[in-house]
């Protein structure tokens, strides 16, 4: 039952509620064991970052109910200022209940600096926000593009403010003309349009398909996964297929699941050994899916221990340091993986800029190791964001667990001052068909909540930039990550 007005005055429920948060405050400020200690300009945001890790160990349901009623913070917002926040809300109960609080209210610098901080990340990482908003837009070029300098003209006129380069397709002559486009483009209208190449990582895919049958895949099918030679389908298993990695067969155990082109089918593994794996299907989309070669496979239940660093990769490293402002690292999963990213990047030379990172969250693991990997990747002060791949993270994770991921991936990064981009499908059905749908409108919209927002390529990709450019303005008004900013309303 709701608390009345006089009861929170009476009986000592204030102070019973002040002592509440004064208990609650020295728990937080002991932080949290999943942030490693840091130095130098990553010491505040590290710092915020364990204090919001060892909050959001608490439930903090019933607090937030009796403090709301006495105007003061539910504590739902404190994500870039953990500590400022408690002590604000203390400083208020030891004036409504005549004592001292031990903690000094915070002045507004204060209570603003983690907001600041991440302000200043997002600069260094991305260069200054266009004067109209606050997001930005960062667009995925195709292969064409290399050979007309006049598309990439039109998306800077449109908004784009960065380019994404993907080191999985094309070579290295072809980056080279895309980041010279890029640039021009960036001169001709006066901006600094950074460009993000993207190394392509691990890529576990189908190789070679064979059927014995012709038709979909439907639930209760067999399906044979092959590590080595070709596909050997047959009447109990009429569909097979090689792999990128051959490894990833000989890890599968009886129980796993496998997912395959971004979820359009699920399987589990009824056997696996001998170099074989064969897979009864589960679930498909509508209709059935069809075995293709070069379509993805996700393994959730299977630890890979797969590098994320490939040969190719550190091949493709000399050219990124030529032509980018940021490295996208694909499959990061671990602190020690930034290490390895280091040791290959010093083994390539020095550069006159630093290089920006950005991990791209795609796996359980990434996202179990999220503060370890904020923590490892800032140190030394250099230009880092996060990443939140929503189609590989789906595919891993499951489709119903990916919104709230997202939403948690947010504030992990907004506690650390890391800025986060919202990928993977945004605008999609603008981008391919020049018609958006209600819902993916609906979605950009809240991607304003991050600090940039990934479009893919498309043939009406340029519409879809100048959409969202006017979207992420109109939100501005609206909406500062959690907080609702509240602008006059002009439709009543």
């Amino acid at each position: 039952m709701p608390m009345t007005d006089r009861a929170y005055f009476e009986g000592g429920a204030l102070e019973a509620l002040m002592d509440e948060v004064l208990t609650l405050r020295a728990a937080v400020a002991a932080g949290n064991p999943a942030v490693p200690a840091a130095e130098g300009e990553a010491v505040a945001g590290l710092a915020n970052l364990g204090h919001y890790l060892a909050l959001r160990h608490h439930d903090l349901r019933p607090l937030q109910r009796r403090l709301m009623p006495l105007g003061l913070s539910s504590l739902g917002r404190l994500e870039s200022r953990v500590l400022p926040t408690l002590d604000a809300v203390l400083s208020a109960l030891a004036a409504m209940t005549g004592r001292q609080s031990p903690y000094p209210a915070p002045d507004e610098r204060a209570f603003f600096a983690g907001e600041a901080r991440l302000a200043a990340a997002t600069d260094a990482l991305f260069g200054a926000a266009p004067a109209h908003r606050r997001g930005r837009i960062m667009v995925t070029l195709p292969s064409e593009a290399a050979g007309d300098p006049g598309f990439l003209l039109d998306l800077a006129e449109r908004g784009m403010d960065s380019a994404r380069i993907n080191c999985a397709h094309d070579d290295a002559d072809t980056w080279r003309k895309l980041a010279r486009h890029v640039r021009a483009a960036g001169e001709a209208v006066g901006r600094d349009i950074r460009v993000l190449m993207d190394i392509a990582g691990p890529k576990i895919r189908t190789g070679e398909v064979l059927a014995a049958r012709k038709g979909k895949l439907t639930v209760g099918d067999l399906v044979r996964l092959v590590a080595e030679g070709a596909p050997r389908p047959d009447e109990e298993v009429p569909f097979s297929a090689s792999v990128s990695l051959p490894e990833i067969v000989l890890r599968l155990s009886a129980g796993d699941r496998v997912r395959y082109d971004d979820g359009k089918l699920e399987g589990v593994v009824e056997s696996a050994g001998g170099g074989e794996a064969v897979l009864r299907v589960t679930h498909t989309k509508a209709g059935g899916a069809k075995l293709k070669a070069e379509k993805g496979l996700n393994l959730p239940d299977t630890e890979l221990d797969l590098s994320p660093l490939t040969v190719k990769d550190d091949a493709d490293l000399a050219t990124v340091l030529e032509c980018a402002d940021m490295l996208g690292y694909s499959f990061v999963s671990r602190a020690e993986d930034i290490d390895m990213l280091d040791e290959a990047l010093v083994r390539h030379g020095k550069r006159e800029h630093p290089l920006g990172l950005i991990a791209k969250i795609e796996q359980p693991r990434a996202v179990r190791n999220l503060p370890a990997l904020i923590a490892r990747a800032t140190q030394g002060g250099r230009p880092f964001g996060v990443m939140i791949a929503r189609g590989d993270l789906a595919a891993e994770i499951g489709f119903e667990r990916v919104a709230e991921m997202q939403e948690e991936i947010l504030w992990l990064c907004e506690a650390a001052g890391v800025p986060a981009i919202w990928a993977t499908q945004v605008l999609e059905d603008l981008v391919k068909d020049g018609l958006p749908s209600r819902g993916e409108m609906t979605d950009a919209a809240m991607a304003a909540r991050a600090e940039c927002v990934m479009l893919n390529k498309g043939p009406a990709v340029g519409e879809a930039v100048s959409v969202l450019d006017r979207l992420l303005a109109r939100m501005d008004g609206h909406i500062f990550k959690k907080t609702p900013t509240l602008r006059a309303l002009q439709s009543w």
